[in-house]
C-alpha cells in the first residue's frame, strides 16, 4: 500500500502538488495515502480535506502523509471508486450518489423531496439512517468514516432557452444527472430526459448543449463555474446529498491503532467544520450568483412530489431499499408514500 513521494507527485499537477506539500513532511513517512475528490480547490469540501490531511501529518509526526488530489485529477467519480476498491488509491471523498452504484442504500437519504431542513438531515445521518448506510458500505469491502460530509440540497439549473417553474416545464428537458439510478428515476418520473454524465465532464456537456441543464447544490454551481453556461436556477431542494470519506480496507488495516485513531478523529472533526462552511456559503450564494447573471425562482415542491407519487417513484424505491431501511428514513421525514 506504500507509494513513493515521487509517484505521488508525478500523478498530480505540479502547481497543486506544490501547494499540498508545502508543509514540512518527514522523508521517512511510513505510510503514503492518496485521497481523490471531484471538487475544485476552492470548495469547502476540498479545503477541509486538505486541512485534515495536514493535521494527520502533524499529529502523526510525519508517519502518515495524506495527499489530496482535487478536481477529479485522478479520474471521474466512477473511476476513482474503482481505483479505491482495487487499492490504486487509499482514500476517496465519494459522493453519496456515485457510491449508490456500488452501495444502493447510499442513495436512501437522497430520496426526492424527503428532507425539508438540515435539522432533519443531520438527525438522520448522525442517527439511524447513517448507521444503516455505513453498515451497507462496510459490507462491500471499503470502510467509511463515521461522519458524512455535506454536499447540500440540490437545485436545478437550465440554459437561457428554458426557465423551470413547474412540473410541466420539465417535460422533455434534457438534464444531466450523476451516474446513479435514483436521480435518473426521479427526473424520469417528472417527465424530464435525464442523462448520466460524470461531474468531470459536466461543464463541457452544458457548454456544447449535450444537455440543457443539470442539478447540483449551489456550492457546486459556484465553484464549478456552471453559471457561465447556465442562466436560470430553480430552487427546488429536490433532494439532499453528501460525501462519504471511504478507505480501501487493506490500506486502513495496515495502519497501527494510534494512526487509525488519528485518521478517524481528524476526518470527523473536519466533517463538522465542512458542514458549517457549506451552510454559511449556501446562504450567500444566491446573491453572489445573481450578480454573475443567474436568475432564480422557487417552484412549488408539493406539485413535484405529487407527480412523483403518481409516477410510482416512492413505491419503487421503498421496495428497492426494503421496509426496514425505509422505516428508518421516515422516522425523520414523516410518511413519504
Amino acid at each position: 500500500m506504500k507509494m513513493t513521494r515521487r509517484g505521488l507527485l508525478g500523478a498530480a499537477s505540479g502547481a497543486w502538488a506544490t501547494t499540498i506539500l508545502s508543509k514540512p513532511v518527514s522523508a521517512a513517512a511510513e505510510f503514503e495515502f492518496k485521497l481523490g475528490v471531484n471538487t475544485p480547490d476552492t470548495h469547502p469540501l476540498t479545503v477541509r480535506l486538505i486541512e485534515a490531511a495536514r493535521a494527520i501529518g502533524a499529529q502523526s509526526s510525519g508517519r502518515l502523509n495524506v495527499t489530496v488530489f482535487p478536481n477529479s485529477q485522478l479520474g471521474g467519480d466512477p473511476e476513482m471508486l474503482s481505483q479505491l476498491r482495487a487499492g490504486g488509491i487509499e482514500l476517496l471523498a465519494a459522493p453519496s450518489m456515485t457510491l449508490s452504484t456500488l452501495v444502493p442504500l447510499s442513495g436512501l437519504p437522497s430520496i426526492g423531496f424527503a428532507f425539508r431542513s438540515y435539522d432533519q438531515v443531520w438527525a438522520a445521518m448522525d442517527g439511524a439512517v447513517g448507521d444503516v448506510v455505513r453498515d451497507a458500505i462496510g459490507k462491500t469491502g471499503i470502510v467509511p468514516m463515521k461522519k458524512v460530509w455535506d454536499n447540500g440540497f440540490r437545485q436545478i439549473t437550465s440554459s437561457s432557452s428554458r426557465q423551470l417553474n413547474s412540473v410541466d416545464d420539465l417535460h422533455g428537458f434534457k438534464i444531466r444527472v450523476p451516474v446513479t439510478a435514483l436521480l435518473t428515476s426521479l427526473f424520469s418520473g417528472l417527465g424530464a430526459l435525464p442523462s448520466s454524465i460524470s461531474y468531470s465532464e459536466l461543464y463541457s456537456a452544458l457548454q456544447t448543449h449535450i444537455v440543457e441543464g443539470q442539478e447540483n447544490p449551489l456550492a457546486q454551481v459556484s465553484t464549478g463555474k456552471l453559471y457561465e453556461v447556465q442562466k436560470y436556477c430553480a430552487l427546488s431542494n429536490h433532494c439532499w446529498s453528501g460525501y462519504w470519506i471511504v478507505a480501501n480496507r487493506r490500506a486502513l488495516a495496515s495502519l497501527p491503532a494510534d494512526l487509525l485513531d488519528i485518521v478517524n478523529t481528524q476526518f470527523d472533526t473536519a466533517a463538522d467544520k465542512e458542514r458549517a462552511d457549506l451552510l454559511a456559503m449556501d446562504r450567500s450564494l444566491q446573491a453572489d450568483l445573481t450578480g454573475k447573471g443567474m436568475t432564480f425562482n422557487t417552484p412549488d415542491p408539493v406539485r413535484f412530489r405529487a407527480a412523483l407519487v403518481k409516477a410510482g417513484f416512492y413505491a419503487q424505491w421503498q421496495k428497492t431499499y426494503g421496509a426496514e431501511a425505509w422505516a428508518r428514513l421516515e422516522r425523520y421525514t414523516g410518511p413519504l408514500t
